[in-house]
């Protein structure tokens, strides 16, 4: 593997083992009532904002013209505000085993996506990759000892999967843009739009939250959504989308309920047997087979060989 692949992979394995830790954190925040989830959200957005502008003081300053700043806000506006809080609002309307299992429709949308916006072609060893790693996260997901006290709902589910369809279109309409500016420049653009844009939708659950009464443990809770399942991960997915192909970096979303699984186990919540080891194997085999598929620059290549 090429050295500038073994990064973008070595990124989005940090990012998505981060965030399938931001799960049961994020959830014990909010099963204990301290905080709502919409105030939650707009903590992770204003954080996020602050921290990336914090670091962009000392890191050289890129000029960013007023078409790309136009078009850093639509990205924002698909990456994070619709991405997080049409999910967290479909969340709250459905079981968290619906929620998980119309995440894995995020690399089949990157996928048929890449095709529309980027011209990637969809090879037999592409959707074959994206199969085997959703047949492993269904595995986790479906099997696993998760309890719900919701029952689900069209609406929730509508709003689950608009979650997933803005990510995708993230993922692949932005990317030329997202290269062309270093991560810092791009996220501290995209996270102070989407602190603007969410302020309207969480004032009122920000300003109903006793922060006095709030216990030192869920503070730190929140330092670690803010400052390593935001900042520290969507530095680095920028990292992925550039050294790497779109639904490649999709494929990594199915990390995120194999590292909740784990956890659950080290807690004892859960056991680790047959099903989490082939759900495990599977998972990672997909991911494997997607980066052995070609990609239209290989193809074109090819394809000028076999003329000359």
């Amino acid at each position: 593997m090429e050295d500038k692949n073994f990064k973008g992979h070595a990124s989005l394995l940090v990012t998505y083992i981060v965030f399938g830790l931001n799960t049961p954190i994020s959830k014990a925040i909010l099963a204990d009532g301290d905080i709502s989830a919409m105030a939650l959200t707009f903590y992770r957005f204003a954080g996020a904002a602050a921290l990336f502008w914090l670091a962009s003081l000392f890191v050289g300053r890129e000029h960013v013209s007023l078409r790309d700043f136009v078009m850093l806000s639509l990205a924002s506006l698909f990456a994070i505000f619709i991405n997080q809080m049409s999910f967290i609002a479909g969340l709250s309307m459905t079981s968290p085993v619906d929620a998980s299992v119309i995440t894995t429709l995020v690399p089949v949308m990157t996928m048929l996506f890449a095709a529309l916006f980027i011209r990637e072609p969809i090879t037999w060893k592409k959707v074959a990759g994206v199969m085997i790693g959703a047949l492993g996260a269904l595995l986790l997901i479906l099997n696993g000892n998760m309890v719900s006290h919701n029952s689900a709902s069209m609406e929730g589910n509508l709003l689950c999967m608009l979650s997933c369809l803005a990510f995708a279109v993230y993922l692949t309409a932005f990317k030329q843009l997202i290269v062309r500016y270093s991560a810092i420049t791009s996220m501290k653009w995209m996270f102070l739009s989407a602190t603007v844009c969410s302020f309207p939708f969480c004032r009122h659950d920000i300003m109903a939250v006793n922060y006095s009464a709030m216990p030192a443990d869920v503070y730190f809770r929140i330092a670690y959504i803010v400052v390593l399942a935001t900042f520290l991960s969507y530095l680095l997915i920028p990292v992925g989308q550039k050294l790497l192909r779109p639904t490649i970096v999709s494929m990594y979303n199915y990390i995120q309920p194999l590292v909740s699984s784990f956890v659950a186990v080290i807690l004892g919540m859960d056991t680790f047997g047959w099903v989490k080891s082939l759900a495990a194997l599977l998972i990672f085999l997909g991911v494997y087979v997607v980066t052995q598929s070609k990609s239209r620059a290989q193809m074109e290549r090819e394809n000028v060989k076999r003329e000359a």
